[in-house]
């Protein structure tokens, strides 16, 4: 905060210097807009910051919309550091039409968002059940939420279950349980050949009701009940609290060999490079960002010269430069990597490698540590996020 109040104490400067050089206000305005912008909501993946002033009559109107309440804040403090009066026409989310459920749970073993509010708008990304999410906006049966990584996109309505504040509380203290398989489901009796009621993916949460001797008695974010198979669960706690390991990780994304690339997939039904990479450390209650160029972003950066450094367990990130990421693997040891390319596969870094792929998005441009950078920007645990736990 301190170090981006600085950048805008530097900017403001050079704006009054300017503003003697013939600048007009309009001009000021949209630079202090685009100053702030820099430094609050650098990717429009996790903010919006959609700010725009006009000028009607001789008054200068500041419009648009965001969920950074303290960024639009800034932005009319710094104009009237420069003596520049601006009404406030700004939309702030949550929308107070959502009045106190801006907070949801997601219901469906998986959720797909998507960029717009339309089924025919691409897939960004997938939710899973039991996900916490902020709720945003509604357009018709649709919802703009964003996920405990911060990224944003629209679901069907269908996919969520809307909460207040209070709701949510009570939620973080009921009696979770996590599913581990990698597809499962929900039925409707404990026994076999029970009809189903939900299909269940690897890390979906949901509450216990009772327990049912091989079966757990459960209810969905949605408030459906039925049963599942008790050894495909643990509790929250031991999931969540338990000590992640890079065997484990590893494990789970080898458990994934064969699945579908599927772009925005974060599960077995269908997966992206980034996906594949977000879903295996999640399976040790580790939240790693969304897309293959934020998650490069992160973690202890590598040496991509020193490959004998490399560790089990590091991403490896592919593209045309550290600017144009385009792909992640998990890296395995002796040069071998998984990735999702067309299907979840190995590949490998070495060029005599028969497993070696050579392409203009596969050139080896960065590397990260992640099991050293725990609970750092954009590497949080479960157990410590706010959104999952009551603390």
């Amino acid at each position: 905060m301190l170090k981006r109040r600085f950048y805008i104490v530097l900017s403001l400067l050079l704006f009054c210097f300017s503003a003697h050089a013939g600048i007009n206000d309009t001009k000021t305005v949209k630079r202090v807009i685009e100053s702030v912008g820099r430094q609050y909501a650098p990717d429009k993946r996790t903010a919006i910051f959609d700010l725009a002033v006009v000028e009607n009559s001789g008054q200068f109107i500041l419009k648009g919309n965001t969920n950074l309440p303290e960024a639009k804040r800034l932005v009319l403090d710094s104009l009237s550091i420069l003596g520049i009066s601006c009404r406030d026409s700004v939309v702030v989310f949550p929308e107070q039409s959502l009045g106190e459920k801006t907070w949801g749970i997601v219901t469906l073993s998986s959720t797909i968002m998507r960029s717009e509010p339309d089924f025919s708008a691409e897939m960004v990304s997938e939710a899973l059940m039991g996900t916490p999410v902020k709720v945003l906006r509604k357009k018709n049966c649709w919802y703009l939420i964003q996920t405990p990584d911060q990224y944003l996109g629209w679901i069907d309505c269908r996919g969520i279950s809307q909460k207040t504040e209070a709701e949510m509380t009570d939620w973080k203290k009921s009696n979770r349980f996590v599913f581990v398989k990698l597809i499962g489901y929900v039925v409707d009796a404990p026994k076999k050949n029970a009809l189903h009621i939900s299909d269940l993916v690897m890390d979906n949460l949901f509450e216990m009701i009772s327990d049912a001797n091989k079966y757990l008695h459960i209810r969905l974010p949605d408030g459906r009940t039925g049963f599942v198979n008790k050894s495909d669960c643990i509790s929250y706690r031991e999931w969540s609290e338990r000590k992640p390991t890079i065997g484990n990780i590893i494990s789970v994304s080898k458990q994934m060999l064969g699945v579908p690339y599927v772009w925005g997939g974060t599960t077995c039904k269908g997966v992206d490079c980034s996906g594949m990479t977000k879903t295996a450390f999640f399976s040790q209650g580790i939240i790693l960002a969304r897309d293959a160029s934020q998650q490069a972003r992160y973690g202890q950066h590598l040496d991509i010269n020193d490959l004998q450094s490399f560790e089990p367990g590091d991403l490896l990130f592919f593209g045309r430069s550290v600017q144009r990421i385009t792909h992640v693997g998990l890296y395995l040891g002796n040069d071998r990597y998984i990735n999702s390319a067309g299907l979840v596969c190995y590949n490998n870094i070495n060029p005599k490698s028969s497993q070696f792929r050579a392409s203009d998005r596969k050139d080896l441009v960065a590397a990260s540590r992640v099991m050293n950078s725990l609970n750092t920007e954009g590497i949080m645990l479960v157990k410590d996020h706010p959104w999952y736990n009551d603390k």
